[in-house]
């Protein structure tokens, strides 16, 4: 059998995650740092690429049977392995949904991919859309809520799960719940996310994100000319949430301060989780119930004093599982793979309206 050997790129602010995988086992792995992190997003490519082309050729060029990239703030799609192709490079150029480091994913892929003749992908970007009509719906016409969550960690961990339960992600019920800097919780019926609280807009505080907000304080705070749009974007989204109440978006500080008989800090972590909690029964709730489980992964799965507190009020709804971390450079791997074995079928990114 043919060996199948996958570059798997995941550009982050500061450089680029590269990795080379065969037959979904990793061979090599290194974080590229980039010199030209203030040049606009667009311009940044050519000294990635250039970055990607020397790793990969340090660990071997040929063969190579694919390049797959992180997807971004594209056009709404389902979730899958999406062939990039250049409508897809328009809309990530452009910034089609907003602009953001992962829009580079494809950007990169594509120009590697052509160096060597072989396809380019994406798998479960942000951008990926399946929620239900309803739950888009808001109560002020206009202000639709937007499909926008960690979309490729939260079905690896979902996958992770069927494998401990011996069933197909086709045939699975979970509420699962990425728990990062940001968090997105979702329920996923089939492999399909069908809401999500979309962590800038949304869901519970987080480590960084101030969450679903009271409507008529945030008016007054709006109007107050205490904050310009950029200032407010910033302190809902880079400085809300632990940051906001404690300075800081560690929960492995805010613990040693609980530790230590900080009062606040046991508050606000306590509050933390509670909204975590009470997004997980929504999520539920959304669905009807009949659970195979909630699934816990991203950063803050390690902590068991805060998994500890939402498992005590969410474990009623099914068995909860913990994987902690991400598993971006993986899922990102199999999901090419899976195309190449043709288990699935890439999506073709030119047939979405």
């Amino acid at each position: 059998m043919e060996v199948k050997r996958i570059l798997v790129i995941n550009p982050g602010s500061t450089g680029t995650k590269l990795a080379i995988f065969r037959d979904g086992q990793k061979e090599a792995e290194e974080l590229s740092e980039i010199e030209g992190t203030k040049l606009p997003l667009v311009e940044q490519v050519p000294e990635r690429i250039e970055k990607a082309l020397t790793f990969l050729k340090k660990h071997g060029d040929s063969p190579l049977a694919a390049v797959v990239g992180r997807g971004g703030l594209i056009r709404p799609v389902p979730s899958g392995t999406i062939a990039v192709d250049e409508r897809m490079i328009e809309d990530a150029k452009k910034g089609y949904q907003g602009e953001h480091v992962s829009n580079l994913g494809c950007l990169i892929a594509s120009g590697i991919a052509k160096t060597y003749s072989v396809p380019a992908f994406i798998v479960d970007p942000v951008a990926v859309d399946e929620m239900l009509p309803e739950a888009k719906l808001s109560g002020v016409p206009g202000l639709e809520r937007q499909a926008l969550s960690h979309a490729l960690n939260l079905h690896a961990a979902a996958r992770k799960a069927c494998e401990k339960l011996g069933v197909a992600l086709k045939e699975s019920r979970f509420v699962v719940a990425h728990l990062g800097g940001g968090f997105s919780i979702v329920p996923m019926v089939a492999g399909k996310i069908l809401d999500t609280n979309n962590a800038n807009s949304g869901g519970p505080m987080s480590p960084t994100r101030a969450g679903t907000l009271p409507t008529q304080p945030l008016i007054k705070l709006c109007l107050s000319g205490k904050h310009d749009a950029a200032g407010l974007k910033k302190l809902t989204t880079k400085e809300g949430g632990l940051m906001a109440h404690l300075g800081t978006n560690d929960a492995r500080e805010v613990e040693k301060r609980i530790a230590a008989g900080d009062e606040k800090a046991a508050m606000v972590y306590k509050a933390m989780a509670y909204q975590t909690a009470k997004e997980i029964g929504a999520m539920a709730a959304a669905i009807g119930g009949r659970l195979d489980g909630i699934v816990l992964t991203g950063g803050l799965a390690y902590s068991d004093p805060f998994c500890a507190m939402v498992e005590e009020k969410t474990s009623f709804l099914g068995k909860v599982f913990r994987f902690p971390g991400e598993f971006e450079m993986e899922a990102l791997a199999l999901g090419a793979l899976r195309v190449l074995n043709n288990e699935e079928k890439a999506i073709d990114y030119g047939s979405i309206k």
